[in-house]
């Protein structure tokens, strides 16, 4: 097994992940081509997201960039979310899960020519009636399914005016917490091969490291750019994988 590859496989993932979501891009077909089975590869992945996201947001509050009395009330909803979606999870096929996430980006990337947020605003993060059901549903798809769940979360703190960096701490902090509760259950279902999720962990790390100092550098201007090109490469492959 090629460890190194896998290591550089989890930096790449998560650099990209903490900038704009869509980490899974890289991290799925990667370690599905080196023939690892697709539920070792899904449960390395939401344990290396899990950890590595909670360190991106350490990272941002020791910064101060935010607070962790501003943070908390993330938790809660987000891992309310997480468990639930996870429940109904189990009602739905395969085919309706790839339905619902589809739509789902087509309408945030559709909607994101409306919205004149572009993550420059300096608003606070409050539990609003956008925040709160946002969040929460959020949470429901990362634990149902999940593709895409960073650059929803991303989609929305920009409609909400959160300034980039920001933005970046409370979605690593809902992912943590949406994505706990799918951790905790693969590791149950013993579908882990720890030495692969040690090593995508290890690199998820570094590359959340380096995808907040990017993300200091980038203009918040052109992070609409990004997230619209990470949302139709994540429509295109979600359209693919229904067909196989």
């Amino acid at each position: 097994m090629d460890y190194i590859l896998i290591f550089f496989i989890g930096m790449a993932a998560m650099t990209l992940g903490t900038l704009a979501g869509g980490g899974g891009l890289i991290t799925v077909p990667a370690l599905l081509l080196m023939g690892i089975p697709i539920h070792s590869v899904l449960g390395a992945g939401k344990i290396s997201t899990t950890v590595s996201s909670f360190s991106t947001f350490i990272t941002v509050l020791l910064k101060k960039q935010v607070t962790f009395k501003e943070s908390f009330w993330i938790i809660p909803i987000s891992l309310l979310g997480g468990f639930t979606g996870g429940f109904i999870a189990t009602r739905l096929t395969e085919s309706t899960m790839y339905t619902i996430a589809v739509i789902l980006l087509i309408f945030a990337f559709l909607t994101s020519f409306l919205s004149k947020a572009d993550f420059s605003g300096e608003e606070s993060l409050r539990p609003t009636k956008v925040a709160v059901p946002g969040l929460l549903g959020i949470g429901m798809y990362d634990g149902m399914f999940g593709p895409g769940q960073g650059t929803l979360l991303l989609y929305l703190f920009g409609h909400l005016r959160i300034a980039y960096i920001r933005a970046i701490g409370f979605g690593r902090l809902a992912t943590f917490s949406s994505g706990f509760g799918a951790a905790i259950s693969y590791i149950a279902m013993g579908k882990i091969i720890w030495p692969i999720a040690f090593v995508l962990m290890a690199g998820s790390l570094s590359g959340a490291q380096i995808g907040v100092r990017l993300a200091e550098r980038l203009n918040p201007h052109h992070v609409k750019i990004i997230l619209r090109i990470v949302t139709i490469a994540l429509i295109i492959q979600l359209i693919i994988n229904s067909f196989l």
